[in-house]
């Protein structure tokens, strides 16, 4: 066991100073008043944030981490906790539901929250079995009195398996039900595992890497923004290396990339790889003509409007960086500080009728459109269980009014970028063609492969471009160019 320190109260419950990941907690001397690590219960918060408030647990878990006084290893172990446990939870409540032999959905809320952390620690992590059945029945006496007996129970009955054995006993044969299989051995809902497969061609060995990269915790990706930072300079102060496909991008291990000097001075920002290749392919395409005004129609919250602010500013540019909702708008703001950039807190469908948006004025536009996110599922596990295919309906609707927007926009000869981070058909190559097509402004697509970094692999045949954790180490950014004739 790990040793006993001084611990302080919160809710009632003493909280222990120290992680013993290793080891059970030793529970207080007065009744009710179990010892719970701090690592484990800041997991707790974060698990039961997202679930009971629908929060986002990378907006919740620092804070958390920081109320906590976590760092170093016990706020790396309270994150893979929180993460591992939100991209697994399909699994998990398949696994709760065959050992407390009831639907997982009736147990009560906080138990359940406490009870997939700990199954997250017998079947994903080394903590032995009798450190994490013994620290999350005290988390259970603690958010769920009177509920011990029966999480020791199913915890022991969790750990009588490995997570493959479970699988094998819980899954539908993936000869007969592939989809179904997958979705439950790798804790993805059916209707997006069928959405990746069909994206990728029906191919299910491709789907299956796809699933487990979606299930690894993905580096952090920050662009050096040109003009202000060489990247292999970032990379030496900040201890990282230069990426492999985008000419900005260094990748990190891990840390708090926000308390970088290079992050709070605005020389550097975090933004994936992928997102870094589609806004520099916008600004890296051919146009007829001039080139000093451009235009990212959905700006928010300014990672892409950094990145092509500090480009516009080394080719003497400007760029008009509009956003719809008023906080995301002083976020881009905020991230495009000190750049040529003008944000206009508008709708971008105003397009011709806002005097600021006159149609054909623009030499490049960028149509990052909100989308169901499924790209990003890596960075946002949680997304996978909100997002239903009946959110598609609304959101491809959008999509298209945004887009023909931006052809709207972008003067005869200039370029406009079509961007999701999302791979499901119906949010690109369905949106783009119905968009062209319905916009009555006459368009050819750009090969955008001619954009993107020489020899990079697993493009496709164009002219658009779906990229790939498990291919490119990207959210799965997808790209269309096209230019207004």
């Amino acid at each position: 066991m790990g040793a006993r320190r001084p611990g302080r109260r919160r809710g009632g419950v003493r909280v222990r100073e120290t992680a013993a990941r290793g080891g059970a907690e030793r529970r207080g001397s007065r009744p009710g008043r179990p010892m719970v690590d701090r690592p484990r219960y800041a997991a707790y918060e974060a698990v039961a944030a997202v679930h009971r408030d629908d929060a986002y647990a990378n907006l919740v878990l620092p804070a958390i981490l920081t109320d906590a006084g976590l760092f170093g290893r016990d706020a790396a172990f309270a994150t893979e906790l929180t993460y591992g446990t939100l991209r697994h939870l399909g699994t998990l409540d398949a696994i709760l539901t065959a050992a407390a032999g009831r639907d997982v959905q009736r147990i009560d809320p906080p138990v359940r929250d406490a009870l997939r952390i700990g199954a997250y620690q017998l079947l994903h992590t080394r903590v032995p079995a009798h450190a994490a059945v013994s620290s999350t029945v005290d988390l259970v006496r603690m958010v769920g009195q009177g509920a011990t007996g029966f999480a020791n129970a199913v915890l022991r009955e969790v750990a009588a398996r490995d997570v493959d054995e479970w699988v094998s006993r819980l899954a539908p044969p993936i000869d007969s039900d592939p989809v179904g299989h997958l979705a439950l051995a790798y804790s993805h809902p059916q209707w997006i595992v069928r959405a990746f497969n069909e994206a990728l061609g029906g191919d299910f060995g491709e789907t299956t890497r796809l699933l487990i990269e979606d299930n690894e915790r993905p580096p952090v990706h920050l662009c050096a923004r040109p003009g202000l930072i060489d990247p292999v300079d970032l990379a030496d102060e900040v201890g990282g290396a230069p990426g492999a496909f985008s000419p900005y991008a260094v990748y990190l291990a891990g840390g708090a990339p926000g308390e970088l000097a290079a992050v709070a001075d605005g020389r550097a920002h975090v933004q994936d790889e992928g997102s870094q290749l589609v806004a520099n392919a916008l600004a890296m395409a051919p146009v007829d003509g001039p080139d000093g005004r451009w235009l990212d129609l959905c700006a928010g919250p300014g990672g892409k409007s950094g990145l092509l602010g500090a480009l516009a500013a080394q080719r003497d540019a400007r760029l008009t960086a509009v956003e719809v909702a008023e906080h995301r708008a002083r976020l881009v703001a905020g991230a495009t500080q000190g750049l040529p950039v003008t944000v206009l807190h508008t709708d971008g469908r105003l397009v011709g009728t806002e005097s600021k948006l006159p149609e054909e004025h623009f030499d490049r536009v960028l149509v990052d459109a909100p989308c169901t996110g499924l790209g990003s599922l890596r960075r946002r596990p949680e997304s996978r269980w909100r997002r239903q295919p009946s959110d598609l309906s609304a959101l491809t609707r959008l999509q298209r009014e945004l887009l023909a927007a931006g052809l709207r926009a972008v003067r005869p000869g200039g370029v406009v970028a079509y961007v999701t981070c999302s791979p499901h058909t119906v949010e690109t190559h369905v949106t783009v063609t119905e968009a062209a097509r319905r916009s009555g402004v006459p368009v050819d697509f750009v090969d955008a492969r001619t954009v993107l970094p020489a020899g990079m692999p697993g493009l496709g045949d164009g002219p658009t471009v779906q990229l790939w954790p498990h291919r490119h180490g990207t959210d799965a950014m997808f790209l269309a160019l096209l230019r207004r004739t």
